[in-house]
C-alpha cells in the first residue's frame, strides 16, 4: 500500500495549489483520509481529515481548505485557496484503516496508518 503525491510548489500569498493523494491499485473506502503539514522544528500538525461521518479542518485554514475524494480514482485531494505565508510546510497525506464505519477521523499522527513522501508547499511574495 502505498501514497503518491504530488501538487506542491511555489504560490504568491493569495495564490491558491491543489495536491493530490493517489493510491495506485487499492481502495480508500475503508479509510479515513487526512492532510498534515509539517514545518522544520515543530511537530507534524493535522490540517484536515475526512472520514464517513465527519470533516475536520484545523481553525487555521477553515473557509480556505477543501479536502475531497475520488473513489473512482483511489485518490483524494487537498484544494488550498488564499495562502498565506504561514501556510509554508511540507504536506503529507495520510491514511488509516478503519474497523468501525461510524468512527470520526483523529488528527492525532500515531493512528495513521499510511503516509505519502511529502510535498512543499511554499508561499511568498
Amino acid at each position: 500500500f502505498q501514497l503518491v503525491e504530488s501538487g506542491g510548489g511555489l504560490v504568491q500569498p493569495g495564490g491558491s495549489l491543489r495536491l493530490s493523494c493517489e493510491a495506485p491499485g487499492f481502495t480508500l473506502d475503508l479509510y479515513h483520509l487526512g492532510w498534515f503539514r509539517q514545518v522544520p522544528g515543530k511537530e507534524r500538525e493535522g490540517v484536515s481529515c475526512l472520514s464517513d461521518t465527519n470533516t475536520y479542518y484545523t481553525d487555521s485554514v477553515k473557509g480556505r481548505f477543501t479536502i475531497s475524494r475520488d473513489n473512482a480514482k483511489n485518490a483524494f485531494y487537498l484544494q488550498l485557496e488564499n495562502l498565506k505565508p504561514e501556510d509554508t510546510a511540507v504536506y503529507y497525506c495520510a491514511a488509516e484503516l478503519v474497523y468501525n464505519p461510524h468512527a470520526m477521523c483523529d488528527m492525532t499522527p500515531s493512528v495513521w496508518d499510511y503516509w505519502g513522501q511529502g510535498t512543499q508547499v511554499s508561499v511568498s511574495s
